[in-house]
């Protein structure tokens, strides 16, 4: 479904038990909310389920230029406020979990709590040529050519080898991004900062990483639950980038566990 928000129109997916507390969940850079897929069938019968495509990705607008976290995070406030929703708890992977920092620092009162998996709080200096090449990338030819290497930054090699459906979804999503939005949303995540502020985050949070998660890896996962006070760290074995489709069973029992208790 489409509403207005925040100057664009931004497409979401409200499923669950009605009346209950709400789950918003946010997904990868070059994802959608089809992402989210596999906490369906765990989080639906508990509570209402809210998946959203993030500006610029699947069938939400794209605006022009470079995005920012402010503006990513504007966009959730405009969506909750579209569909009258007060608080949620909010859960996050990778860009999806960038959001979730910016909310809980800038909105925390439109959080009950809050999940960070496969994210970090900061940016690396090592890492801005990569996300440089690859802005140039999609620039000059599209995203076809950042297609393999993303999977092999988001999955083991086992798991693509055993997965050709999930993986079919994964790259039908990828590849229906807007050029757009995948740069707009790059130079987002080029302004990541907020690794100082995050002792403000008064939160029960968790933070959810894939062992083998090499772009934002364990370290990272880490340095965000040395920061805020009380939070949870669950490692996810034998997964990769996202933790969520790679080890679902896994994923999931962390994230059910963690909501039933806030």
């Amino acid at each position: 479904m489409l509403v207005k928000a925040n100057g664009i129109r931004i497409n979401y997916e409200f499923s669950g038990k009605k009346g209950s507390p709400v789950v918003a969940l946010s997904h990868s850079l070059g994802s959608s909310l089809e992402m989210w897929h596999p906490q369906i069938g765990i989080l639906e019968p508990h509570y209402r389920v809210l998946r959203y495509d993030t500006r610029g990705h699947g069938k939400t607008d794209a605006s022009t230029g470079a995005y920012s976290l402010e503006l990513l995070t504007g966009d959730v406030i405009g969506l909750l406020d579209a569909l009258g929703i007060e608080t949620i708890h909010f859960a996050g992977l990778s860009m999806g979990g960038m959001i979730g920092q910016g909310l809980a620092l800038d909105y925390p009162r439109r959080l009950q709590s809050l999940i960070l998996c496969d994210t970090r709080s900061k940016a690396p200096q090592e890492g801005d040529q990569a996300i440089r090449e690859r802005i140039e990338t999609a620039r000059q030819k599209g995203l076809e050519p950042l297609l393999e290497p993303t999977l092999e930054r988001w999955f083991t090699p086992s798991f693509m080898g055993k997965n050709p459906r999930s993986l079919d979804v994964i790259r039908r999503e990828f590849l229906a991004t807007s050029v757009n939005g995948y740069i707009g949303c790059s130079e987002a995540l080029r302004t990541l900062n907020y690794r100082e502020r995050l002792h403000a985050v008064e939160l029960p949070t968790l933070i959810v990483v894939g062992e083998e998660d090499p772009g934002t890896p364990v370290a990272a996962a880490r340095e965000i639950h040395e920061r805020i006070a009380g939070s949870e760290l669950v490692i996810v074995s034998s997964a990769r980038h996202l933790s969520n489709v790679e080890q679902p069973e896994a994923f999931n029992k962390a994230l059910i566990d963690f909501l039933k208790r806030h």
